[in-house]
């Protein structure tokens, strides 16, 4: 059980960490890390679970994908532009070949992901 928690800590601090980073980082997109951060911490730090769905930057979306499982329009928008725009670039940049089709297929693997999230009617 210990050891199940520290995973899920361990998970939770390096996606939240990558989350805010991709706020900065176009190369990186925010909304999955964070809901990965989220889930992570409701399994292993109350502490840091209640923090992060307190906190002003990131609550209204958390609280929206917890109760209703949909996201606001203007973040899913957010999340699909930066994210196309991260992978787009990274593909241009990689030289290999198969790594160029490998992001191509995480993208597409992503973006029809983000899709298939409600938009929150408000």
């Amino acid at each position: 059980m210990v050891i199940k928690r520290g995973f899920f800590l361990v998970i939770g601090l390096v996606s939240l960490s990558l989350g805010v980073i991709g706020i900065a980082l176009p190369l990186l997109p925010t909304v999955p890390f964070i809901l990965l951060a989220a889930y992570c911490f409701a399994r292993s730090s109350t502490r840091l679970h209640h923090w992060l769905m307190t906190h002003p930057w990131f609550a209204k979306s958390l609280t929206s994908w917890q109760q209703q499982r949909a996201l606001p329009k203007g973040v899913k928008r957010k999340a699909t532009v930066m994210t196309t725009v991260s992978f787009t670039i990274s593909i241009l940049i990689v030289p290999l070949m198969w790594v160029k089709i490998m992001l191509f297929c995480m993208l597409c693997g992503l973006l029809f992901y983000l899709r298939r999230i409600p938009d929150l009617t408000e």
